[in-house]
């Protein structure tokens, strides 16, 4: 699969960089109920693990709408709140995808959030279904994903798309081949399970901390059970309303908006291997992409470094301003030199890949597939073809590489039977959205609209790089969210801060 249809809604690469390794804390064939109601009063088994942690599981049905299909298992992991006579409730937290795992995030707790939310909330972390250890989507093995990201990013002419088409069908026929019930894995039947967990948990209301794409899954529940949603903060926020055509071609914008962000600052230093001006700079970075098309760079552990490794790393590098900057300014010095290591660094970091060659997780499979599954349209191959000039003019380094992006979904078996909803308004209880203005994955203007959305959302603007505000440094943000989950009091009025 092409390099451009693995960037939507990606990771929150700052919490998960530091990720361990968790092994399954679900069991592998569970038994299914034969209620709705049995789902939502099963008795969790908690068990110590880990250290300060306790897991456990939790039976979903694999369908709503008929539960004779059989029951998914998910993972969960909890961090109970320190002061358990002053409780408040249970946090849930979802770190981005999707595909990545809340189990993994929920583990580094005491990173995510603050000491006094750590104090009064137990913090509760899944694997949505089809992610990590819950019930896994599983479609190439660690050496197909390697040619995958290596593989020619875009197609510049018939032969090349052909393959592109081709390439797509051979991927999900091994999704097919390789997991049962595969358009059972929708966003729509992941918020679904978050009412279940919420039952089982035995809170009133849901608390929820979403990032990136974990705001689409808080808005999907919200829209889904508004009476049941208690304090939600909802951090580089999606548009659920998005084409898939409108929301690479804002993602396309943003990385190019990062992009530059990241060159105007490199021209600064001293040692930035990229000359000149902004347009003299952003053209090296065009002919880098077009050399490495022809030529790898050479990297330390003999892996070529093609054109897709070198985009995949420069995106990767975006995500966040303070540890991906410095090493995307030695990546273009190294590349001068032939040398691609630091870039096939930055990749790997994106890709979840390990040195030995293996992936933390399924998160690249599961976010193919599920991206799919939650498109609310299929464009026809004309369409994808003729958007290639608009997503170059208005973002000529990225957008030539997204612009087939959501095309491969058109061959994914029986797409078009899953359930596709429109949301037009939600009516909760408030609600905190934050924006930051030049985050590259999920724009700016994607929170103003999600706060209109909501009939009590009050925005929270962080003026600055990076993906996502919240726990980014800026103690406005941050206390401001704190203040919110410990009492349910939002700012007064929309705030806009900076670090």
């Amino acid at each position: 699969m092409p390099i451009s249809s693995s960037m939507n809604l990606k990771k929150f690469v700052v919490a998960l960089a530091s990720l361990i390794f968790l092994t399954s804390c679900a069991a592998t064939e569970p038994e299914p109920l034969s209620s709705l109601s049995q789902y939502e009063t099963q008795e969790l088994k908690w068990r110590d693990c880990y250290g300060n942690y306790q897991c456990s599981s939790l039976l979903v049905p694999i369908d709503y709408a008929d539960l004779s299909q059989g029951a998914f298992t998910l993972a969960l992991l909890r961090f109970q709140a320190l002061d358990q006579d002053r409780r408040i409730g249970s946090l849930l937290v979802n770190p981005g995808g999707p595909g990545s795992s809340g189990v993994d995030y929920a583990y580094n707790a005491e990173y995510i959030v603050s000491p006094e939310i750590l104090e009064r909330f137990d913090i509760v972390g899944f694997d949505p279904r089809g992610v990590g250890d819950s019930a896994a989507i599983k479609c190439l093995s660690d050496a197909e994903t390697d040619a995958s990201f290596a593989a020619d990013p875009k197609p510049d002419d018939e032969a090349e798309f052909a393959l592109f088409i081709s390439d797509a069908r051979d991927y999900f026929a091994k999704c097919s081949e390789n997991t049962k019930h595969l358009i059972n894995y929708s966003t729509l039947n992941s918020a679904r399970d978050l009412e279940v967990l919420r039952a089982v948990l035995g809170d009133e209301k849901l608390n929820f901390l979403g990032k990136s794409y974990g705001t689409y899954l808080g808005t999907l529940f919200a829209e889904l059970f508004p009476e049941s949603v208690g304090r939600f903060v909802l951090d580089g926020a999606v548009d659920p309303n998005s084409s898939n055509r409108e929301a690479v071609l804002g993602q396309a914008i943003g990385f190019e908006s990062a992009l530059n962000a990241f060159i105007s600052n490199c021209l600064k230093i001293s040692s930035c291997a990229l000359t000149g001006d902004l347009q003299s700079a952003r053209t090296q970075v065009i002919n880098l992409l077009a050399k490495t098309a022809i030529t790898p760079l050479e990297s330390k552990s003999g892996r070529e470094v093609t054109e897709g490794l070198v985009l995949l790393g420069i995106a990767s590098a975006l995500y966040d301003s303070e540890s991906g900057w410095p090493v995307l300014r030695d990546a273009f010095k190294e590349a001068t030199l032939g040398t691609g290591t630091s870039f096939l660094t930055l990749a790997d970091q994106y890709a979840g890949r390990q040195e030995n060659g293996s992936y933390l997780s399924n998160e690249n499979d599961a976010l193919q597939v599920i991206s799919c599954l939650d498109q609310n349209e299929l464009e026809t191959v004309s369409v994808f073809k003729k958007g290639v000039a608009e997503f170059s003019d208005r973002a000529p380094i990225f957008g030539p590489y997204l612009a087939y992006a959501g095309l491969a979904c058109r061959y994914l078996p029986n797409l078009g039977r899953v359930e596709q909803i429109e949301i037009e308004s939600i009516n909760t209880k408030p609600i905190l959205v934050i924006g930051t203005t030049r985050d590259p994955a999920t724009p700016y203007k994607w929170a103003q609209s999600l706060a209109k959305i909501f009939s009590s959302a009050l925005l929270i603007t962080l003026d600055g790089d990076g993906h996502t505000g919240h726990g980014r440094g800026s103690t406005c943000v941050d206390s401001a969210v704190d203040r919110y989950l410990l009492t349910g009091i939002t700012p007064k009025s929309e705030l806009f801060c900076a670090k």
